[in-house]
């Protein structure tokens, strides 16, 4: 890393970990609802930790990359909220945010934000030690451990969140190295009773994410499991990757805890899901690696496997889609709907690739039929607009993408798409809109107030637009404070 480089992390860090405890001050004098019966509320209520915890989303999304799949994003959706049902949350209500990063990273911050770097898949052998990881983050959520820590760390509140966003952004952006020695600097600057307070607070985590587990009907032993991958990883790491970006330490301890509480438990058979093996290859199919590579890797699989060759075919459809050979894709992916009907991965596949193939009439064929009985599907909807955007019917993509911009409002990728059908549809206010939607949601607020701005000269006559606009620039000036305080 060179000089400038390093200064300018440097730097961010000082800036973050100065500037927190004003966010804090900030937030908690614009509301102040205590909630009764809430120790913890006297400090930072749930209201004040949503707000705190929305804006550190848009810092952190000014610099770090998403991880855009609809297919992959609404998988991982629906297992938090099957996991958050059988929590202590109290509002289920969570924003997912999945890091295009292919190191082991998952992480949980104040107001029901839960990240996850992709390549957990990459460790995460099957969906039952994936739900282990969520249902750790779900525990610090519900027993608010960033609200319970104010107090503990209160001459040192800034090193919380400062020290937590500087440190993502550093190791999410692949600079492992300086992201752990940031986190740890931060951490060093803890005094010894903090140490023993976050010790606390992740063996508490543990219980409680065990116990979600066993609610949900889920193999308790894949806790231990994932724990001992994760301390395998990180000994066999070259430059130690931050595990759990160093507020969650493996220990052999908390492995034998782990194992300990299985022990007590009844024996019981707990199955697989199927669906899960598709989906954790496909993250592995999507990674940088070329598609000729990537083709011979799955083809070496296929002949040397003993059990189910059913994810490796698959995985061997999307990568021959990549490399546009798309006739011997198409062979194998009809094999797959033909031996399971019912899997939806493999229907929704056989539309990517006829999207690729410029087979538009098909696609959209398919996607009628599939939404028959998943009306509601996020991936599906979004397949069609790009289908209609392919086909140049912009005013009908542009209708699907503002009812899911509607639906997900806080989904930047929906906003980045519509501003650009809005584009090629010639309508150039909706172009302004969209965009300072999708600067806002990133942070980029400078750009926001442009597009917003221009976007006012050319609705000026439309006085019901017009107002949306002020009171979106007054929004604007609230949210960029309290970021810009982060």
């Amino acid at each position: 890393m060179n000089f400038y480089k390093k200064r300018f992390i440097w730097r961010l860090a000082l800036y973050l970990c100065c500037t927190i405890l004003y966010a804090v001050q900030s937030v908690s004098s614009e509301i102040n609802l205590p909630v009764l019966g809430d120790t913890s509320s006297s400090i930072v209520s749930p209201q004040q930790e949503y707000l705190i915890g929305r804006s550190w989303l848009k810092a952190f999304r000014s610099r770090v990359p998403g991880y855009n799949d609809p297919l992959i994003t609404e998988y991982l959706e629906n297992l938090l909220l099957n996991l958050a049902t059988y929590s202590e949350l109290r509002d289920t209500k969570l924003e997912l945010i999945i890091i295009d990063n292919q190191t082991m990273n998952a992480f949980a911050v104040p107001g029901g934000i839960i990240g996850v770097h992709i390549g957990i898949f990459n460790y995460a052998k099957s969906e039952d030690q994936l739900a282990s990881v969520l249902a750790h983050e779900l525990a610090h959520l519900s027993q608010r451990h960033f609200a319970r820590g104010i107090e503990e760390r209160r001459k040192n509140a800034s090193l919380g969140m400062g020290g937590l966003l500087a440190g993502l952004v550093i190791a999410a952006t692949g600079n492992t190295d300086a992201g752990t020695a940031l986190i740890t600097a931060s951490q060093a600057a803890s005094l010894e009773n903090r140490l023993r307070y976050s010790r606390s607070n992740e063996k508490e985590a543990d219980r409680i994410g065990f116990q979600t587990i066993r609610n949900s009907g889920r193999d308790p032993r894949a806790v231990g499991q994932m724990f001992e991958q994760m301390l395998a990883a990180r000994r066999h790491a070259g430059n130690q990757p931050p595990e759990f970006l160093l507020t969650h330490p493996i220990t052999e301890k908390r492995i034998s805890d782990a194992k300990n509480r299985i022990l007590r438990l009844p024996k019981k058979y707990y199955p697989s899901n199927e669906t899960y093996d598709f989906i954790r290859v496909r993250t592995i199919a999507q990674n940088t690696d070329s598609p000729m590579e990537k083709i011979k890797h799955f083809r070496y699989q296929l002949k040397n496997t003993y059990f189910n060759p059913d994810p490796i075919k698959y995985g061997l459809t999307l990568s021959l889609i990549q490399n546009g050979d798309y006739l011997e894709a198409k062979k194998i992916i009809d094999e797959l709907i033909t031996k399971d009907s019912d899997q939806f991965i493999f229907k929704y596949t056989s539309i990517e690739l006829d999207i690729a193939a410029q087979h538009f009439h098909n696609a959209k064929q398919k996607i009628k039929e599939l939404l028959k009985t998943r009306p509601t599907s996020f991936p599906l909807k979004y397949l069609h607009s790009m289908v209609l955007w392919k086909e140049n019917r912009f005013e009908k993509a542009i209708k699907i993408l503002k009812d899911l911009s509607r639906e997900r409002p806080y989904d930047p990728n929906l906003w980045y798409q519509l501003a650009e059908v809005s584009g090629l549809a010639g309508d150039i206010s909706g172009v302004h809109l969209a965009r300072a939607e999708y600067f806002i949601l990133v942070g980029a607020f400078e750009r926001a107030k442009h597009q917003l701005s221009s976007a006012e000269k050319l609705l000026k006559e439309d006085f019901k637009q017009n107002a949306i606009i002020q009171q979106r620039l007054k929004d604007l000036v609230v949210i960029e404070r309290r970021v810009s305080s982060l």
